[in-house]
């Protein structure tokens, strides 16, 4: 989707060439970004009611985005 706020880009500013790197390399990680692009798709598809959605599974959807981030965090972390 066009226009959806928290992609990548925006939350890792300046990494994306390692993000790249990692994903190509390592096929746990690639997994984690396409988990990551796929909740935060939902989250906007809920967030401009496309698809209404409770707003406990709203919530839950943004705290799997959070952890996900968090590993992502991490593992590029470990390539510094």
């Amino acid at each position: 989707m066009s226009n959806t706020p928290h992609t990548l880009g925006e939350e890792f500013p300046g990494q994306m060439d390692k993000i790249h790197a990692l994903k190509v390399s390592n096929p746990v990680f690639a997994q984690l970004l396409a988990s990551y692009d796929a909740v935060n798709d939902e989250i906007h598809v809920a967030e401009t009611n496309v698809q209404p959605t409770s707003q406990d599974h709203e919530t839950e959807l943004r705290k799997r985005r959070l952890a996900i981030k968090d590993q992502i965090t991490h593992a590029l972390s470990q390539l510094a």
